[in-house]
């Protein structure tokens, strides 16, 4: 029970993180430009990984190599994150983007799920479906 506590509590960390980083970066992408803040998102990043990554003793860095290939293309949604928040955040505001960033997370991971692409399969059921429509429907009315 409280390891599914601290997992949720650690998940709705990280949904605040996306919330904060995303109309900062719209804005760092205002003032630099797209690529720039991609740019200096992702060396900030790379540079405190890899503080974390001493302080943890080089987790298994080194089977790096033993990663499939496709993996190497994360880097690209990074940049992606970047370009379209650069557009939409000063378009919609800070609120509208994040909403619509949660639902394009929402309905990739409810296709991932249901067709248990990284874990086992959890099909798409008419629960979900309710779900992810009132989540819509929030989404709309931040919207609007």
């Amino acid at each position: 029970m409280l390891e599914s506590i601290l997992t949720y509590i650690i998940g709705l960390i990280g949904g605040i993180g996306v919330g904060i980083q995303t109309p900062l970066g719209g804005v760092m992408s205002g003032r630099v430009g797209p690529a720039a803040s991609s740019l200096i998102v992702h060396l900030s990043g790379a540079v405190l990984s890899l503080a974390l990554l001493v302080a943890r003793r080089g987790e298994n860095i080194g089977d790096w190599r033993a990663l499939p290939p496709y993996m190497f293309l994360l880097g690209l949604f990074g940049v992606l994150i970047m370009v379209t928040v650069s557009h939409t955040l000063p378009r919609v505001g800070a609120g509208v983007a994040v909403t619509l960033i949660i639902l394009g997370q929402l309905i990739a991971g409810m296709i991932i799920d249901h067709f248990g692409f990284f874990s086992a399969a959890r099909p798409i059921d008419l629960t979900r479906v309710i779900a992810a429509v009132l989540l819509v429907i929030g989404g709309y009315l931040m919207v609007k």
